[in-house]
């Protein structure tokens, strides 16, 4: 068995409530991490914490934040220190799709996708970067997705936002590396998920993933928890010399390596 060697740490895992998040925290729940989840629905997100620690018996605490909102965002991270005494992990995953013509896409818009995709996941680096320093290191990962690299058409304003989300991510590790602060992107393909599973025409999930999948050239949508072990490996021990790095995990979708 591979030890991750994350017995102890704790980590913030935002957009915690359901699908890509949740699937997440209780992957490092599993690890002995003690994680922070937060969404905006503290209804949903207190059932969450409830399921994953009735599944992993860990720690978990439940955080309802807007990331959109700086106090927000200050709020997770004060309570998450004073519960803890730190922040080891950081998985910025809070986003949804926002995909339309240029045209179509409103000032109003444009800033919202910002704020919710960009400026969240700056303001909470910011706060829990020099907590990371004083703590020897740390681990940051930017959940992105494969358009932020090659945008197709009428992909606004999401293509933007994710490739500023990209760039974020090679500017922090950059600057960052020397303090032992690793920072990579994992940029989505089509995964299981809430916000997949919402498009589904007369609620039939497995038909439209099944719809979908035929764009996938390794022929299916790939599962929530697949892509939690990817960000479990990515900020273990086990990749200390990975920074920087953008990792498709798009079962070969994207047309960009």
């Amino acid at each position: 068995m591979l030890d991750l060697g994350l017995t102890g740490k704790v980590a913030i895992v935002t957009g915690g409530s359901e699908g890509l998040g949740k699937a997440t925290a209780e992957r490092f729940a599993r690890e002995g991490v003690r994680v922070a989840i937060c969404a905006r629905r503290k209804d949903v997100l207190d059932k969450a914490a409830d399921e994953i620690r009735k599944a992993t018996g860990g720690e978990v605490v439940a955080r309802a934040a807007d990331v959109t909102r700086p106090e927000d965002v200050e709020s997770v991270v004060a309570a998450t220190v004073a519960q803890w005494g730190g922040v080891d992990i950081l998985v910025n995953n809070a986003g949804t799709s926002s995909a339309a013509g240029f045209e179509n896409v409103d000032d109003k818009t444009w800033q919202a996708d910002i704020d919710l995709k960009l400026m969240a996941a700056i303001r909470f680096c910011r706060l829990v970067v020099p907590i990371m320093k004083q703590r020897g290191g740390g681990r940051i990962i930017n959940v992105t997705t494969v358009g932020g690299k090659a945008p197709a058409p009428r992909a606004l304003p999401t293509s933007v936002t994710r490739a500023a989300g990209i760039n974020l991510t090679k500017s922090l590790a950059n600057e960052y590396a020397a303090d032992n602060i690793l920072v990579n992107t994992v940029c989505l393909g089509l995964v299981k998920s809430a916000q997949l599973g919402r498009r589904a025409k007369g609620g039939d999930l497995e038909a439209h993933y099944r719809e979908v999948a035929k764009r996938v050239p390794v022929g299916r949508v790939a599962e929530a928890s697949e892509f939690a072990d990817l960000v479990a490996f990515l900020v273990s021990a086990r990749a200390g010399y990975i920074t920087g790095t953008a990792v498709n995990f798009d079962g070969g979708i994207g047309m960009t390596v």
